[in-house]
């Protein structure tokens, strides 16, 4: 560990802890994006159910709107948040935080910008790369990250650092980058990728039949004599026969000629045990029921409660991380006009239960409302008389 110094500054009785930390790893000043990125991409191509599991959980962690404390900023900040350039080829703020929380779960580490114009009437959205980008320590306050870019080979600050947006989901302590929610799941991606692999090899032998066909010479001296002319004219009269396409050819040989298919001795491994016990793995990393993903597994299978909530508070944990980077984008764009930049973020409900199932549970509580408003009145009543 390496010591941070600083100059002594006097404290209040009261507080016992210094304002800034006071040690770092040494490991974690300076951290850099190339080896990951390529491994985790190459997960998502490789394993299409990661693929799905991702897309599905930014599309289910859902909409929002940014309420503001002035109500005559209302309606410019929301036209602002539904028609802002984001990248030069989409529009509206849902476009930024989708590829923002896609890069968030999949590297661990988000990176956006806030673009001005030039006459700094208004701003677009971009979301940045992390290859060539860099996260270091600030050598003057420790507790701020600086975002070093790659320029003609050196590393050196970004521009504006106050308009770049960094999340980080479920960071180490102490550490400036964060875990990806593919975390663990490179080398369980790797031995079912060798099931697929072998599978396929095994279909590409045993498939496409391949023959062994078997010339045995009797006893005579006239067979033993013409051996070799003899399996030259079988083998030119097989290759005949196989090369015919769909019209159907005999082969006719005389003596004693065996004909078998190549590996047909041979029994395929069952796979679907293996590739189920991984599968569950991958599923459980993601958080998502296996139905959604398209593993029907039960004939009869649902999402239960229990799934309901645990999803629920998934995707809240997300919600929170992306909240401030919604509260600075709206902040900026109020401050830039000159208005009363207080305001919030207001999520969507999230629904995961089916509409019928809400709609008991909607007539079972009025249910139960009305006749406990019938028992307090019987009592009530009682009491009277």
């Amino acid at each position: 560990m390496i010591p941070f110094k600083r100059k002594r500054e006097t404290l209040p009785s009261a507080v016992g802890v210094a304002s800034v930390p006071q040690t770092f790893g040494k490991n974690d000043c300076f951290k850099g994006f190339g080896g990951e990125m390529s491994l985790y991409d190459n997960l998502r191509s490789s394993v299409p159910v990661i693929d799905a599991a991702i897309g599905k959980i930014v599309r289910l962690t859902g909409g929002f709107n940014v309420e503001c404390e002035d109500s005559s900023a209302q309606d410019l900040l929301s036209d602002f948040l539904e028609n802002v350039p984001v990248g030069g080829n989409m529009t509206g703020i849902s476009s930024f935080i989708d590829s923002f929380l896609d890069q968030l779960l999949t590297f661990g580490t988000a990176l956006g910008e806030i673009v001005p114009y030039k006459d700094f009437s208004s701003f677009a959205l971009f979301n940045g790369d992390l290859r060539g980008i860099t996260l270091k320590r600030s050598s003057e306050n420790p507790l701020d990250i600086l975002v070093l870019s790659d320029s003609r080979g050196t590393m050196k600050p970004a521009d504006n650092q106050n308009l770049i947006l960094l999340s980080v989901l479920d960071p180490d302590p102490g550490c400036i980058s964060g875990n990806s929610v593919l975390k663990g799941l490179p080398f369980v991606s790797a031995v079912l990728m060798q099931i697929f692999s072998s599978i396929g090899a095994n279909w590409e032998r045993m498939g496409n039949l391949r023959y062994s066909v078997t010339y045995r010479p009797q006893n005579d001296a006239f067979d033993k004599a013409y051996a070799k002319d003899r399996a030259q004219q079988i083998a030119k009269g097989w290759s005949d026969a196989m090369k015919s396409g769909g019209e159907v050819k005999d082969f006719i040989a005389v003596g004693d000629v065996d004909i078998k298919v190549i590996g047909a001795d041979n029994q395929i491994l069952d796979s679907e045990v293996p590739v189920r016990q991984l599968l569950e793995q991958i599923v459980a990393k993601t958080g998502l029921p296996p139905f959604m993903l398209g593993l029907n597994w039960s004939t009869t299978e649902r999402m239960a409660q229990q799934q309901t909530d645990l999803l629920t508070s998934e995707l809240w944990h997300y919600r929170r991380i992306l909240t401030p980077v919604i509260m600075k984008i709206a902040k900026t764009f109020l401050n830039m006009k000159g208005l009363d930049s207080r305001c919030r973020v207001v999520w969507d409900e999230i629904s995961l239960l089916d509409r019928v199932e809400q709609a008991k549970a909607l007539y079972y509580n009025a249910q139960a409302e009305k006749y406990h408003a019938e028992a307090m009145a019987a009592g009530s009543n009682g009491e009277v008389n």
